[in-house]
């Protein structure tokens, strides 16, 4: 069921007064003025990592027992779940509290804003001190003075990528099969909050999408043979990525990342260990290996995407510098199949970007932001309720 859009604050008003009243460490939010209610739920991981993470990661607690926060509906009794996860280097939750409400508003789901594995409250909040990590900047760019958009918000995610550029790698295998325990908790009826066998979906943005595409074309323990994913400002293979961004990582971890896994990744995998056994035996492990490029593993990867075409939407910005509108088209439209009609290219009337799609502004470009916020939020309602 959707609700009519007027029954609604506006955006910006909505990402104030959230920003402004959530609290990871309450177990409750009440929102006011409204029936919808957060909770904070605790998670713990237990995904294998032995073989996959770096020894100094393990050091890391808050990446292995944190909190998510759970939009829960007014009917408490529905049976719909929307998984919310988010892009790339994110440090809090205040840039999708609006969405996450916005959904639960318009389909009546629990909606739930997972974290990715070292994002969001999964760090140690160091990684987001200004003081600390603008120290660490300038070594790093004393070090090299041809490295660009270098920040403190950056620095750790690029300083870990320069280090060891599976860690890009490592932190989705995580993810995934954290998310395959919360679905499991949810199917079995274990989930405190969301009643047992409750239908999920998910929404996912920039490199969120690209996790939930290997999700869906992995389907791990079949969990997702029916969920169905509305992907924003994402879904296109990691070769078609631009990932260098004061927000997003420095110009030395991109080169980085972007040729080990161009260039040296296939060479890692055929050695024999458990972490080459996992990439070449499993669906969701040459699912990962076939979105690297668009020419790697083209036709497994085609395959699988043409058979979940009725279960993914995409809305795509034309101005988005960091995963183009091109790139997403190229990898969803399916060699001699015909136009991908699923896919949408936006231009918003306003100044926007990849990393802020929906900026808080007053006056007549604030309602516009309002405006395409709810039109995209609505399309993505009507898909995913």
């Amino acid at each position: 069921m959707i609700i009519e859009l007027g029954d609604f604050m506006g955006y910006t008003r909505d990402f104030l007064e959230l920003k402004q009243i959530f609290d990871p460490g309450k177990s409750e939010i009440a929102i006011p003025g409204s029936s919808v209610m957060i909770i904070n739920d605790l998670f713990r991981s237990d995904a294998e990592m032995n073989e996959f993470l770096e020894k100094a990661d393990f050091s890391i607690t808050e990446n292995l027992s944190f909190s998510y926060p759970v939009f829960i509906p007014e009917i408490k009794m529905s049976r719909n779940v929307i998984l919310l996860l988010h892009g790339l280097n994110e440090r809090s939750w205040a840039k999708y509290l609006a969405w996450g409400f916005r959904l639960c508003q318009l389909t009546g789901s629990y909606v739930v804003l997972f974290p990715i594995s070292f994002h969001i409250n999964r760090t140690p909040s160091s990684w987001s001190d200004p003081r600390i990590m603008q120290q660490f900047v300038k070594e790093r760019t004393g070090e090299n003075d041809k490295i660009s958009f270098s920040t403190f918000f950056n620095y750790a995610l690029s300083n870990r990528l320069s280090e060891e550029p599976m860690r890009f790698f490592n932190s989705g295998y995580q993810t995934v099969f954290d998310i395959v325990k919360l679905m499991n908790q949810i199917k079995k009826g274990t989930h405190r909050l969301i009643p047992a066998g409750s239908h999920v979906d998910i929404f996912a943005y920039s490199i969120g999408a690209f996790l939930a595409q290997i999700i869906l074309m992995g389907n791990p323990e079949n969990l997702f043979s029916e969920t169905k994913l509305f992907m924003f400002c994402g879904g296109s293979v990691f070769s078609s990525m631009y990932g260098t961004s004061k927000l997003i990582m420095d110009s030395m971890a991109y080169d980085r990342i972007y040729n080990y896994y161009l260039n040296d990744f296939e060479k890692k995998i055929n050695r024999r260990n458990p972490f080459s056994e996992f990439l070449r035996s499993t669906q969701i492990g040459m699912s990962f290996r076939s979105m690297i490029d668009f020419n790697r593993f083209r036709s497994f990867r085609e395959n699988l995407i043409g058979k979940l075409r009725e279960q993914i939407r995409s809305v795509s910005l034309r101005k988005d510098k960091v995963i183009p509108a091109d790139g997403i088209m190229r990898t969803l439209n399916i060699k001699g199949k015909g136009n991908y009609s699923e896919v949408e290219v936006w231009d918003f009337p306003y100044v926007y970007s990849h990393e802020n799609p929906f900026p808080v502004v007053k006056d007549l470009e604030g309602n516009a932001v309002d405006f395409w916020f709810d039109r995209l939020f609505e399309k993505a309602a009507l898909f995913l309720a």
